[in-house]
């Protein structure tokens, strides 16, 4: 028989895309399931990118591009940031990767090693805890609270410190809580990082997407030489529903830059020509889609939020970001659903799955007991119909 690496051994697959292959299985046997497990926006790509990616193909754009990205579209994205933020990148220091995943990956397999500490706020992306296992680095979990909006405070981070920190991993708005830090938050944190000259891995792949009087901020630009410490993820998957098109980048200092390049290089080549060329159109075209898109998911965050708070035992809070409902499930601990005993987030999600066939991810996958997390990113009617099964599994009728 083969061996398997203790690398491989040790990584878990992702609960989103478990919760999405289960609820495939029970679809293919002739059920109905209403799924909100998977971060995908259900919005087709807007029409100009399409024709983008259609005008690049039949001008024969099809071609390897250099590894971290062809540089219009690394100048592209350093002048979206500049329109954007206010803040100058140079193209030599962005990196196009195959998705906002892959960026991560690199900026960490680049930075840290064994021996090393990440330090990451939970709840947290299912996917970030093995990504840094993999670089054979440590990761170091700080949990928050509801009560103070799952979010980290300066008291917790200076506290997490050891002498072996490298790294912290902040993501605003947040998957899985929709949480937004506001700017005074972050600059706290900042402040400490410049301090302790700790780095910053900053995940804002939900940067459009936030609602009300929360505002997205660019970590990297809240003090000055922040930058020299932070590398900014983000991408257009959500943002354009170009899931996928899988198209993300990295900024951060040019020699870090630099080494995720190597590392890319042996990797994957190249990100997608075609992708590449469709991002700029993104970028550079009409944003009405993105408030399109907002708009849209406002609505679907009430609505999903009044029908939650509705159902006996749940409680849920507003999110100010992204397309994610978090909500408290632990009520429901000890007692039984259907005539099945409720111990954890994951036996409640697997009632809801199978009884109720709504399909939900456990908070635990997250890093927070207690909790489920469901996606808005889908229909209102699918929303209705979902949230109707659930009632119906709490009254006893399923």
């Amino acid at each position: 028989m083969l061996p398997i690496s203790k690398m491989a051994a040790a990584v878990k697959p992702s609960a989103t895309l478990a919760a999405g292959a289960k609820a495939r299985v029970l679809k293919a046997e002739g059920k109905t399931i209403y799924d909100f497990s998977l971060g995908e926006p259900d919005f087709n790509t807007p029409a100009h990118i399409c024709d983008a990616a259609h005008k690049a193909m039949q001008q024969g754009h099809t071609h390897y591009t250099p590894a971290g990205g062809l540089a219009e579209l690394k100048s592209c994205v350093a002048k979206w940031y500049k329109r954007t933020y206010g803040i100058e990148f140079k193209p030599e220091q962005v990196i196009v990767s195959n998705g906002a995943k892959h960026s991560l990956h690199n900026a960490l397999a680049a930075m840290v090693g064994p021996g090393d500490e990440v330090m990451i706020p939970t709840p947290y992306w299912v996917s970030y805890s093995d990504l840094v296992q993999m670089t054979g680095a440590t990761y170091i979990l700080v949990p928050t609270t509801e009560e103070n909006g799952f979010k980290m405070t300066p008291v917790q981070f200076r506290s997490a410190i050891t002498p072996r920190t490298r790294l912290v991993m902040l993501n605003s708005p947040s998957n899985p809580t929709g949480s937004v830090y506001t700017r005074a938050e972050l600059e706290a944190i900042a402040d400490i990082c410049i301090e302790k000259q700790i780095g910053v891995i900053s995940d804002e792949i939900y940067e459009q997407l936030v609602y009300g009087d929360a505002k997205a901020t660019c970590f990297a630009t809240l003090r000055p030489g922040l930058a020299d410490l932070t590398i900014t993820i983000s991408g257009v998957s959500k943002s354009y529903a170009m899931t996928g098109w899988r198209i993300g980048w990295a900024i951060g200092p040019a020699h870090v830059v630099k080494a995720m390049d190597t590392v890319q290089s042996q990797e994957t080549s190249c990100p997608s020509s075609v992708s590449q060329l469709a991002t700029i159109a993104a970028l550079e075209g009409d944003q009405a889609c993105v408030g399109q898109m907002r708009a849209e998911f406002v609505k679907r965050r009430d609505l999903v939020v009044k029908r939650l708070n509705e159902l006996p035992g749940i409680r849920c809070t507003m999110p100010d970001g992204a397309f994610y409902a978090f909500f408290n499930v632990s009520s429901w601990f000890g007692k039984t659903l259907a005539g099945r005993p409720i111990t954890d987030s994951a036996s409640f999600c697997a009632v809801a799955l199978e009884v109720a066939h709504v399909n939900l991810v456990q908070g635990s996958a997250f890093g927070a007991e207690g909790y489920a997390r469901l996606s808005f990113a889908t229909s209102v009617e699918q929303i209705n119909k979902g949230m109707d099964r659930l009632g119906a599994l709490f009254r006893g009728e399923l």
